[in-house]
């Protein structure tokens, strides 16, 4: 992978984890129009997401401190809660992770009519979140096990994470602010587990075809324009603007079908 590669791909990453679009379907596309070795890319890839955990740390910081403090509480308070219910919205995503990790790499293959086919997925959840009334119910824990549900199915590419997500707490009646929140929190231990068992496994080796300088590129340009990202994500929800993105991912969807077609 040369570095103008890793930094097109860490900036394409950065901004569709948290825009509504799939970042691993447009990395899928973005590999395909680079010409770049799809089984070159674990590394990259694990490096790339990393980034966009740190970028997640940094604007939940006040939030994620308040969380950490108060959870040490004695006495159950709103944050115990809160904590209960990211972990909740965890478990079908590290189903998925354990039990059907190598079913889902299969998916990884530049298969963009796939991709293109979950991208119209991606485009009718987010056109019937537009539609759907704002009941600003809290977040419960049934909820948030359905919304990891949608976090699971995310998997794969072409179905947006951060899109599933939001536009399922809202279906559900959630407030715009806090299914956008919740959304962003509730991927954070995921990423870190499974780099984690990356690490472990020996997935990330030092042997990787994918240089050192590539990497650091690619983390730079991941975390930069996953701040950007994130920031402009809150906004565009609390306006209830993701009817744009349903629309742009319905035309990308119809473009990758009949490219790869």
């Amino acid at each position: 992978m040369e570095w103008y590669e890793a930094l097109i791909l860490g900036i394409v990453q950065g901004l569709t984890e948290f825009l509504p679009v799939s970042s691993s379907g447009h990395l899928e596309i973005g590999k395909v129009i680079l010409n770049t070795e799809i089984k070159d890319d674990i590394s990259f890839a694990m490096v790339v997401h990393a980034a966009t955990v740190l970028s997640i740390i940094v604007v939940f910081y006040r939030e994620l401190k308040t969380l950490v403090i108060e959870s040490f509480s004695l006495k159950w308070n709103s944050s115990h809660s809160y904590v209960v219910k990211l972990l909740i919205s965890m478990i079908p995503v590290i189903i998925v992770g354990l039990f059907f990790r190598d079913q889902v790499e299969q998916f990884f293959t530049g298969n963009i009519v796939l991709v293109g086919s979950m991208l119209l997925i991606t485009a009718g959840l987010l056109t019937l979140s537009y539609f759907s009334k704002d009941m600003n119910r809290e977040i419960s824990y049934l909820h948030s096990l359905i919304i990891g549900i949608a976090q699971a199915l995310a998997v794969l590419p072409g179905i947006s994470r951060s899109g599933a997500t939001i536009a399922t707490g809202l279906l559900l009646g959630n407030g715009r602010n806090d299914a956008a929140r919740f959304s962003f929190l509730m991927v954070l231990l995921p990423i870190i587990a499974a780099n984690l068992m990356d690490l472990v496994t020996g997935e990330f080796s030092s042997d990787s075809p994918v240089s050192v300088t590539s990497l650091i590129i690619g983390f730079a340009a991941a975390f930069l324009s996953g701040l950007l990202a994130c920031r402009w994500m809150l906004n565009i929800v609390r306006k209830g603007k993701l009817i744009y993105f349903g629309i742009y991912c319905l035309i990308i969807g119809i473009i990758a079908i009949f490219a790869g077609a």
